[in-house]
Formats: structure tokens, sequence, C-alpha cells
């Protein structure tokens, strides 16, 4: 076999791209793309990259979605041209406004083939433009040179790009449109690829906060662990979401939602110190878009935070030196202490099982085998997910109505979490759990990757659940909350406004899916568990491969 201008450029690409840091490339099969889908292959075979293939380009984003926040490192996904290009759109959505890194390399007709019915070839420069860090339509091999595109694009992929002040490290996704002629592969001549790291992250100067304002923090979506640091710092509350990954440490705020609406704690506050992505209760919403309170927002995402239109977008803060407020916290943390959730009352008593007391064990015994009989809830089922998730393992929250009841009532704990929550969809969760999975396996992680979502995220996203038979199969449970359909409207506007029947029919939508026949086809293990020691046994006993562990739910 000849080499070919495609082919060539193709395996210079990838090359230059694991020499800028990039390690995973998420393939789909299409024709088109050939040449990048074979020269990724070829160096994959020589242990420099893991290809993960895939059939459906929408589960190839957030595949790559999923590795990028997992890693901070962006993951490439290749696919042909035509509406495989458009079916990236949703995880390119969720990479701009997430700040999740990305690389698009979708394969075009040369320029003479655009714009004229040639088959398969549609508008792709530009296409993803309101969302990209970057976008290049390169030139077709032969024409132009190749060179410098990686770089570039794995550089503002990472946030490594000079930027202004308030998006210096801000990363997103980056698209290369790349155009082939035909042939469209052909031999690879001896390229030598060179590992290397990602390009450093730019980091501005950090925003310096007085002392004096009665201050809290909220930690929103990926603040990660930056906020609880800050809050430690200034000694101030922390109000963090379940999906920040900052839910942990001494200033955790319980209950936050009540005590914003307290005029003796939430209506006294004046500044507030935002990392993330807040987007799991009116309550902060609505703190955050008071025109009185000075908003400083730690910018992380596609969009800079500005609910109260006088909002400070900054890049990083540090706390000034001095005395902390020991008054604002103390009552802070009083009126916390009074939210608390305490679930283990449900739970029979160790102490009075091994009483000598004849009646008092019996009442254990008898409340024992209550806990044991009592059907599962929303809270008990959140509970048991936090309490068997550790550092070594990985949280995914899908945007189902059980995400709202894990912020309501699960306490601090510092556990890795992942969740969608740039624009909230219920798409691609399992896809982005998988990403999740395999890049912490191949870190070398020894937990688990857990996801929990309701039964409408999980079908919304049933093709993520076909995985290829030559691939390191991930260590992955997936917990579906099963109530039958979209209950979470049942808390919203909608549902005062609209018939009964209405309401069924448009938005609770329900349905009846076995779910173990979906795992069976797609050769993943079931279990169907009703009770708390079930489900505790199910989720610490996993065996290593994919599950999917249904719970019933009531609505």
């Amino acid at each position: 076999m000849t080499s070919s201008p495609a082919a060539e450029a193709a395996a210079q690409l990838i090359v230059d791209l694991v020499a800028h840091g990039v390690r995973d490339v998420v393939v789909c099969p299409g024709s088109r793309s050939q040449a990048l889908a074979l020269a990724a292959v070829r160096f994959a075979d020589e242990g420099l990259l893991r290809v993960h293939v895939r059939i459906d380009e929408r589960v190839a984003g957030f595949t790559a979605l999923g590795i990028g926040r997992e890693t901070g490192v962006p993951a490439a996904v290749v696919c042909t041209s035509g509406t495989a290009v458009g079916n990236l759109l949703p995880a390119v959505m969720e990479s701009f406004h997430s700040g999740v890194p990305m690389l698009l390399l979708t394969a075009d007709r040369p320029p003479e083939l655009r714009g004229v019915g040639a088959n398969q070839a549609t508008t792709q420069e530009g296409l993803f433009q309101p969302w990209v860090r970057d976008q290049i339509d390169a030139p077709v091999p032969g024409d132009g040179d190749w060179s410098g595109l990686a770089e570039r694009a794995v550089a503002a992929a990472v946030g490594a790009q000079e930027v202004p002040h308030a998006l210096a490290g801000v990363a997103g996704p980056v698209h290369l449109n790349l155009p082939f002629r035909e042939p469209l592969s052909g031999s690879f001549s001896d390229i030598v690829a060179v590992e290397g790291p990602a390009p450093r992250v730019l980091r501005a100067e950090p925003h310096e906060l007085h002392r004096g304002p009665r201050t809290v923090v909220v930690a929103g979506a990926d603040a990660g662990a930056d906020a609880e640091e800050i809050a430690h710092a200034g000694g101030w509350p922390l109000i963090a979401e379940i999906v920040s990954g900052a839910r942990f440490g001494r200033q955790i705020v319980h209950g936050y939602r009540r005590l914003l609406s307290r005029a003796d704690l939430g209506a006294r506050i004046e500044r507030v110190v935002v990392f993330g992505h807040p987007t799991l209760s009116r309550e902060v919403a609505a703190l955050l878009a008071r025109p009185e309170v000075d908003v400083i927002a730690v910018h992380r995402g596609g969009e800079q935070l500005n609910l109260n239109h006088r909002t400070q977008g900054v890049a990083a803060v540090v706390v000034a030196p001095g005395d902390a407020d020991r008054a604002w916290l103390g009552e802070w943390l009083h009126a916390s202490a009074a939210e608390i959730v305490d679930l283990s009352e449900r739970a029979p008593d160790p102490e009075a099982l091994a009483s000598s007391d004849f009646v008092a064990r019996r009442e254990a015994v008898k409340a024992e085998l209550d806990a044991v009989r009592r059907p599962l809830d929303r809270d008990l089922l959140v509970d048991a997910v936090w309490r068997a998730t550790w550092p070594h393992d990985r949280l995914v929250f899908g945007s189902s109505r059980l995400v709202r009841v894990a912020d309501q009532v699960l306490g601090g704990k510092k556990v890795p979490v992942h969740a969608n929550r740039g624009l909230a969809g219920i798409d691609g969760t399992v896809a982005t759990a998988t990403g999740v999975a395999v890049a912490s396996q191949a870190a070398g992680a020894p937990g688990v990757t857990r996801v929990l979502l309701g039964d409408l995220a999980f079908l919304h996203d049933v093709g993520a659940l076909l995985f290829p038979p030559d691939e390191v199969e991930p260590r992955l449970q997936v917990i579906v909350g099963n109530d039958g359909g979209g209950t979470i409207f049942d808390s919203l506007e909608v549902a005062a406004s609209a018939r009964s029947d209405d309401l069924d029919r448009a938005f609770y939508t329900p349905h009846t899916v076995r779910l173990e026949h979906l795992a069976l086809a797609y050769g993943w293990e079931y279990q169907r568990v009703t009770t708390r020691t079930a489900l505790d046994q199910a989720l610490t006993s996993p065996h290593g491969g994919r599950q999917i562990i249904e719970v019933p739910l009531a609505r």
C-alpha cells in the first residue's frame, strides 16, 4: 500500500497531539475520517494512546467529556462528515458551559465538494462557533500545512491561551474541521511519537478578599476543593452543593435552603464568593440575583455568572490577612447543626440488640426486621449510595430528581463527584460516567464509578450501554431510581397549571420498560433491589464489571 497526503497528515496530527499531552481518542467509524481512525489505532497499538470506539457520535462526545472531566486533559473525538458532526453538539455545549476540555476532529469534504450537493457534505466549518474556545477549518493535506494545529488546539482546550483576565485558565471544546481528498488512507511512513505533557494552564493574579463584609462561600458544580479551602481560610460559612466536590470540612452548612430564607441569616449576607456553577436551588439563585449583595465569581465555565448584573468575575481568589468574624460563622454553624438529616434514626439500635433486657431486645429485633422489609425511598437510596462511596471511588449524578434529594439530605464527605450541570441536561449521563470510569482506571484508581440517575435519564442514554468487547471493561455501577417517569415535574410549576392527564402524558411520560431485558441485551449484570439491606449489599459487593442496579420507587 502506498502512502497518501491524508494518511501522512492524519498520522502527524495524532503524533503532535500525543506530544502535547493527549492520551485518549474516541473514534466513531466513518469513511471520510478513516485516516484519523487508522492513525489513532496505530499509535494505540504502540502504547501511546487509548482508543475508545463508539458507533454513536452523541455517546462518543459524552464519553470524551467524561474523560476530560476526570483527567483535566482533552480527549479527542474523531468522526466522519455530515450528521455525525451534528450529533456532537450536546456534548460540546455541556463542555463549554462546564469548562471541560475536549477536542473535535471532524472529517470533511474538500472545498470543491462543499455547497454543490455532494453526498454527506454540509456546512461544518463554524458549526460550533458559539460554544468553542477555538475553531480551525484546516487546509486539505497537500494544499497546506497542519503543523502547529495540535499545539494550538490543546492549549485552547485546557485554557493555556492568552485570554482576558476573568477567562484565564478556563477550559472548553476546540473544533478542528479537517478536509480530506481521496485517497482517504494509505500506508504510514515511519513517524516517531513522543509523549509529552499538556500545556500549563495560565494563572492570573488572584483577587484579594478583604475582611469585613458578612460573607458566605457558595460551591456549585465543579467547584472542587478550592471552595472549602477559601471558606476555611476566611472563616466563612460554606454552602456546598452535593455536586460541588466541596461538601466537606468544618464550615459546611446543612439545610442551606431554609437558612438562606431566614431573616437573621440569609437576609444579612453582604458578600458571596462563588466557585463553580450553582444550579440546584432557587434560594441560591435568588441570593446571587440580589442587587445589594456583592458577588465575586471564580470563573470556571463558558459563561460568566452575573445574575445580579453586577457580579465581579475573577480567575482566582485569596483571603487577606486578618481576624475571622467568628460570631457570623458561629450563627450559621449553630443553625446548621439543627438542620442535619440523620437517616440512621431509621435503622435498628445495635446496643438494644445486645441488651440483656428481653423487652428491649425484642423491640430492637422487631425494628431490625422492619428496617430490612421497609421499601426504599429516595432519601434512603441517595444515603446508601453516598455511604458506599469513598475517595478511591467516583460518583456521577444525573440531572434527575435524585440529585436534588441528595443535595437536601446528605452530609459532608470528601469524595470525587462529577455531574453535567453546565446545562443540566439529562442526556449523556451513562456515557459521561463511562468516560470517568475508564479514565480513572487508566490512572490507577482502584475503586468503582457509580452513577446515580432516574429512569428517564437512563433511557435517554441507552446507547451508551453498548461497549466494545475488546476494550478494558470499566468498573461501573449504574443505579437507576425507577419511578416510572419524570416525577421531577411533580414539584415544578407545570404541576399546578396542567390537568393531571396532560401532566402525565406530556411531562411525566410513563413507561413500562423492562430494564433487566436491556441489561441482558447489552451484556450488563443486573440486580433489582427493594430494601436497604439488599441495596447496601449490591453497592458494596461489586463484581468488578458493568452493573445495573434498579431501585423501584413510588411516584
